[in-house]
């Protein structure tokens, strides 16, 4: 095996031809990408993105992304679509084929095809000059002239840059639907990512003990009701049922430090705790009850609804859902 001694700088000199081909192809963003884009838009059907080999991987990326930004899209197989799968293309769906060179044999048997079901083609290719690039007047061009490799052969720099351009794409027709955090949480329920997008207060609080005390407990109570909701905290409340404030763990450590250990005869709750502390509220998403924690570096915040305190939320809570 031959032994390479300047592994980092071929690694650096691959990473510089990819970002300088993707940097390089801002320029490339031109009328013939707004075409595209307003062709999709007016089409009001799908888009079917289409390829073979590595661009065929590609494509199934930009399916992806362009599903997961309110853009409704499928992969047809070039190979198979000769096979039975061009019977999932519908009238009103826009095909992307994506071809490096735009002259497979493949992409040289499909055109034909695709055109007699009437749908317009977007080529996606580096050599506009290419039986693909002659075949319609929609072209996105991914301009890729040198692989990264040093034979010039293996698809690194033409697929990273026809992935960006599916990213600018997806993401020009995500600005024009007007898509919404909403949105993306509707299409991303799972995982850490999407709780942090539809995950609220209200589906959390209720799993927990509510610590109350009165301001008028005995440091006994409150030491009792901490202790048994398991919490680190218990919330002070008024008369009226209104929050007052909030107690915590390192509230009475402070307090007996303070004291030399000591507990002091009279005293209560309302002596101790911590007045108008920082409060949620159910409807808030649980990502900002995140922030507070974060920001403040406190484990857990009250949660309350018309200055009524009606659970707690506590930073475990956040790290069970993922949101750590």
């Amino acid at each position: 095996m031959k032994l390479i001694k300047n592994i980092q700088s071929i690694a650096k000199e691959v990473l510089q031809k990819e970002a300088l081909a993707v940097h390089n192809l801002v320029d490339r963003i031109d009328e013939e990408f707004e075409k595209c884009v307003h062709l999709i838009l007016n089409a009001g059907g799908r888009v079917v993105v289409s390829g073979i080999g590595k661009s065929a991987i590609v494509g199934q990326k930009i399916v992806a992304t362009l599903n997961s930004t309110g853009t409704p899209a499928l992969f047809m197989h070039a190979g198979d679509a000769i096979h039975g799968d061009l019977g999932m293309i519908q009238d009103n769906d826009v095909v992307i084929v994506i071809s490096r060179s735009g002259d497979t044999p493949e992409i040289k048997v499909l055109i034909p095809l695709l055109k007699r079901t009437g749908v317009e083609i977007i080529a996606m290719l580096s050599k506009k000059d290419s039986y693909l690039g002659r075949s319609t007047p929609y072209i996105l061009h991914a301009d890729a002239p040198a692989e990264a490799d040093p034979l010039n052969l293996a698809p690194t720099t033409s697929t990273t840059v026809t992935m960006a351009l599916g990213d600018a794409l997806a993401i020009c027709l995500l600005e024009a639907r007007g898509f919404t955090h909403r949105d993306f949480a509707k299409y991303h329920p799972g995982g850490s990512l999407g709780k942090r997008l539809y995950l609220k207060v209200c589906d959390i609080y209720p799993n927990n003990a509510l610590p109350v005390v009165s301001e008028e407990a005995t440091l006994q109570e409150v030491i009792l009701e901490i202790t048994s909701k398991r919490l680190g905290a218990t919330s002070v409340v008024k008369q009226t049922g209104e929050m007052a404030g909030i107690i915590t763990d390192g509230d009475l450590r402070r307090m007996l430090n303070q004291h030399g250990g000591a507990v002091l005869p009279g005293l209560r709750a309302m002596h101790i705790m911590t007045p108008n502390p920082i409060s949620v509220s159910p409807d808030e998403y649980a990502v900002k009850a995140l922030e507070m924690m974060q920001k403040r570096s406190i484990t857990q915040v009250v949660v309350v609804e018309n200055n009524h305190v009606v659970g707690f939320i506590h930073l475990h809570d956040l790290l069970r859902e993922g949101l750590v």
